[in-house]
């Protein structure tokens, strides 16, 4: 029976929520020209996102082994669970309160900009519409959050089975 402290499975480097097909794949393409991320998942509405990172329920484990080690880029405008609902989730659980979550979105909306913030996002970024902007854009959050940002360790609590 072991209590102690142990290292959480790094599994993902970057979990994308992106409803539009275009948008992840110029995501998704950048990353992997620049070699900067191995494992990302996608996913296209914020409902997949709550229950890949918190199961069915809150009190049920992560969903596929693990939560994102490094990075959640959010978009704001998403189908059943907006963003900022998504944000609001993560930011509030301490488990998955320290992961960097960047709002990937079109909206530079004032209100928009300001929820999120007060909500805890770590970055607010407007998609260019420019193809080349995008692509620099995603590259350079990339390299910043992936290869530049020092998050803190994450560990979690070994309980010990029940008698």
């Amino acid at each position: 029976m072991q209590s102690a402290t142990e290292q959480l499975p790094q599994a993902v480097e970057v979990l994308l929520v992106e409803d539009n097909p275009y948008d992840a794949e110029l995501i998704l393409r950048a990353f992997r020209r620049e070699g900067l991320a191995n494992d990302v998942i996608w996913l296209r509405d914020g409902v997949a996102a709550l229950e890949y990172l918190f199961g069915q329920t809150s009190d049920e484990p992560a969903a596929l082994g693990g939560l994102p080690s490094k990075l959640v880029l959010l978009d704001l405008k998403l189908p059943k669970v907006n963003g900022q609902e998504v944000l609001q989730r993560l930011k509030s659980d301490p488990r998955t309160r320290s992961i960097p979550v960047v709002m990937l979105t079109s909206s530079r909306e004032e209100s928009d900009i300001l929820r999120s913030y007060d909500a805890g996002v770590n970055s607010y970024i407007v998609k260019p519409v420019d193809f080349d902007e995008f692509t620099e854009a995603v590259r350079q959050l990339g390299l910043y959050w992936l290869t530049g940002n020092q998050p803190p360790e994450r560990r979690i609590l070994v309980r010990e089975p029940a008698p």
